[in-house]
């Protein structure tokens, strides 16, 4: 096969990438660097979905969830809701499936689809019927150059957007509420907002901005109030996302491996009042010190990964107890042995770091800890 990088790339319509292939920062892959150069569109997947939608003549409407935590969930909690009320649904992009493996859908169908800020940044003529941002704090800052550049990635989930769409935006951290407050008529959506369902399956004050956000979206397309409150309680929630995997002796193991980044990790901390934290691996920029205020929360913190000693010397600095366990094979039953000792109710995986030291995944990461607590269950 001829190497493409040999090409002349300026022949060609458009670049399509994988979105974990940079065409930019922090450095461009060499066939992408060839194609800005030519001034050659570089594209995701989810953009040539859109234009074969349209070619087909299909008029089915797009729904496009973005932010930096939360928007797997909510992707799946709306296509859950449009589900119960019986219109033809589609999920996926970031999610899974791919983009270009979703069906083609009627005139009343809806495409559900999670964009990274990695796909955002490389959409051309998409425009979103309904889109959502949920939350932005510092993430793939690598990817973007900085701040800035991670906020306008996200920021584009609205661009052509039409007067009589949606434009949905949680507002419980300060960057977000500036870009609502920059953007005419967007709804604002908060944790702080009684979700329609009084028993909503999903914990925390974030999945309640998630479900107000859905609920925001559901409510666009027609779905009755009544029926999105039962498929609020109905939803059983994505695994490795504060996931009950066992409850053993009266302390429950929960999995939260998609905690990727401190804001993920107090997402899952601030729902328990007394835990035993595992935690560790490849740590974001500014570590665990922004979780201070939720430390006296954590009975005892077992710490694995690379970074551990970084963890370490943040929680010893704060008067946390901690061990350095180094595996989730020793930290599984040494949480277990001190949620024993120390009455705490759970035992919580949120690691707060990338488990590419350790893992090939978060949910590898998560799979494991999963295994392990229920061989603890069979062996207790």
């Amino acid at each position: 096969m001829r190497d493409p990088a040999a090409q002349a790339v300026f022949d060609f319509d458009a670049l399509v990438l994988s979105p974990g292939i940079p065409h930019r920062l922090p450095k461009p892959h060499a066939v992408a660097e060839r194609a800005v150069a030519a001034g050659v569109k570089v594209l995701c997947d989810v953009e040539l979905l859109f234009q074969a939608v349209r070619a087909s003549g299909s008029q089915a409407r797009f729904a496009g969830i973005t932010g930096t935590n939360g928007k797997s969930t909510t992707t799946a909690l709306l296509a859950h809701i449009l589900q119960r009320a019986g219109l033809p649904v589609a999920a996926g992009a970031n999610l899974g499936p791919a983009a270009l493996s979703l069906p083609l859908l009627p005139d009343n169908g809806v495409y559900v689809l999670e964009m990274s800020s990695y796909m955002l940044e490389r959409i051309a003529t998409i425009r979103f019927n309904a889109a959502a941002m949920l939350n932005l704090s510092a993430d793939h800052i690598d990817r973007h150059g900085d701040m800035a550049g991670y906020v306008e990635a996200k920021r584009a989930i609205f661009d052509r957007q039409q007067p009589g769409d949606l434009a949905v935006i949680g507002v419980d951290d300060s960057l977000s509420r500036t870009m609502a407050d920059e953007l005419p008529g967007v709804v604002r959506v908060s944790g702080t907002q009684a979700p329609l369902a009084d028993g909503l399956a999903l914990p925390g004050a974030h999945n309640a901005q998630n479900a107000a956000a859905a609920t925001a979206m559901a409510r666009f397309f027609g779905v009755p109030d009544a029926v999105i409150a039962d498929a609020l309680r109905t939803y059983p929630g994505l695994p490795h996302r504060q996931q009950r995997i066992v409850t053993i002796g009266g302390v429950a193991f929960i999995n939260d491996s998609k905690a990727t980044n401190a804001d993920a990790a107090e997402r899952a901390l601030v729902c328990y009042d007394r835990l035993i934290w595992i935690a560790g691996g490849m740590a974001k920029e500014g570590g665990i010190e922004p979780l201070a205020p939720l430390f006296p929360r954590i009975a005892k913190a077992l710490l694995i990964g690379r970074d551990a000693p970084q963890f370490a010397a943040t929680l010893s600095h704060h008067k946390v107890p901690f061990e350095i366990v180094g595996t989730l094979e020793s930290a599984v039953p040494a949480a277990f042995a001190a949620a024993k000792a120390t009455d705490a109710p759970v035992v919580l995986l949120s690691p707060a770091c990338a488990s590419w030291d350790q893992f090939t995944g978060y949910d590898q990461r998560g799979e494991r800890f999963a295994d392990l607590a229920r061989a603890l269950e069979g062996n207790a």
